[in-house]
């Protein structure tokens, strides 16, 4: 069974043909800078890389492209010879908690959450939409970033709020990245030679978007982001948690309105708002007291969460880095980590600079590992489990 995985992001589209059971990946296309006058498409194919420079600058227009690179190399005939097609959907509100085959009544749905998460679901319904229009007979799947929360308790996902703006407006707390944290749990017990369910983890999606997950006996029990992806960690251009007040100051002392206050949250703060640079490498390179703030302020509260979800689990076996950050800095790592060692955390300092899969030492009760997140894995798994269930 050959599985497609499209994640239509709002400026990009990932997308990744699957072999299943294998989890071969027979292409790999990924279409970056839409709209902004500077599309690049790389392809991965067997042993061999493409780099396209043809602008492209919609998302009907990026899949027609991919379209045509399956078809100029023979890997398929047109989108109608999937047998599937498993699409990311970031918000899932309450209505989604596993991965599910797309109709009418989940456009829907999901065009509903798009005030929730207004990049990403906007963007994920136009992929789905296209993909529909393009392979109408093909069994199309929506797996969800907020899925994998599903299991957090009542105590975690709600706010200390009215209890009505739950009851009537479903204000609560519901996570992201959950396709991310599920891969890297896996990952993580597979390393240990346990199941899933054996084991209490602390997994670390440090990208652009961070947040952290408290994960027990397989299950995610509380994690950074909230009801919208803008909680929890600093991140790129977002502020992460912050005093709800500072909101209403903004808007009733300072005079700016809700869509800019939405926009200075979303896109102003975090690393971009402390030193005015977005990508952490740049960062790291300058030596001015802002950029180092911003790693500071940053790594801090990664530690905080660190702290408090080990209060939570009173057991940890493993702690987990993935995603661009968390994957790619030593220096980052370490200064997570730092001051740990009093908790059973003792980094390998060689390990962790030279990137190996452990970088914990063997004598640190809690084991640290660098995984390779695996989204669209994750995704094909889910949707292969999904059919073979029908």
């Amino acid at each position: 069974m050959n599985i497609a995985v499209i994640n239509s992001g709002s400026s990009s589209i990932k997308f990744k043909l699957y072999l299943m059971p294998q989890s071969e990946v027979l292409a790999h296309i990924h279409i970056e800078k839409i709209s902004e006058g500077s599309s690049k498409t790389t392809f991965k194919y067997k042993d061999k890389t493409k780099v396209f420079n043809d602008k492209i600058d919609t998302h009907d227009k990026g899949l027609s492209f991919i379209d045509d690179i399956l078809k100029e190399y023979k890997i398929i005939e047109d989108f109608s010879s999937f047998d599937a097609i498993a699409h990311r959907v970031v918000h899932g509100g309450d209505f989604f908690k596993s991965a599910t085959l797309i109709d009418e009544n989940l456009i829907y749905k999901i065009k509903e959450l798009i005030p929730l998460s207004v990049l990403h679901n906007k963007a994920n319904v136009e992929g789905i939409l296209i993909s529909l229009q393009k392979a109408p007979n093909v069994p199309q799947i929506a797996v969800f970033d907020t899925s994998f929360h599903a299991s957090l308790p009542k105590e975690a996902y709600l706010y200390a709020l009215p209890y009505e703006l739950y009851k009537e407006h479903n204000i609560r707390r519901f996570g992201f990245h959950g396709i991310s944290h599920s891969y890297v749990m896996k990952k993580v017990a597979h390393l240990m030679r346990k199941s899933p369910h054996e084991l209490n983890i602390i997994t670390l999606h440090l990208g652009n978007g961070s947040s952290a997950c408290a994960i027990q006996n397989g299950k995610s029990i509380d994690t950074s982001m909230g009801f919208t992806p803008l909680e929890g960690l600093i991140m790129g251009s977002r502020s992460g948690d912050i005093d709800p007040q500072i909101v209403i100051y903004l808007q009733k002392e300072l005079g700016y309105s809700a869509h800019e206050v939405e926009e200075i949250l979303n896109k102003r703060s975090g690393l971009i708002g402390i030193c005015g640079e977005i990508d952490l490498r740049e960062i790291m390179q300058r030596d001015d007291e802002l950029s180092h703030i911003a790693i500071e302020m940053m790594s801090r509260r990664v530690k905080k969460y660190i702290g408090s979800y080990m209060a939570l689990l009173g057991r940890v076996d493993a702690i987990a880095f993935c995603a661009g950050i968390g994957e790619n800095s030593p220096t980052i790592r370490a200064k997570i980590v730092q001051n740990l060692e009093l908790f059973g955390i003792e980094l390998d300092d060689r390990a962790n600079e030279e990137n190996l899969t452990k970088i914990s030492k063997q004598t640190s009760k809690i084991e640290l590992f660098v995984i390779k997140t695996d989204e669209e894995l994750e995704m094909a798994l889910e949707a292969n489990a999904l059919l073979r269930e029908d």
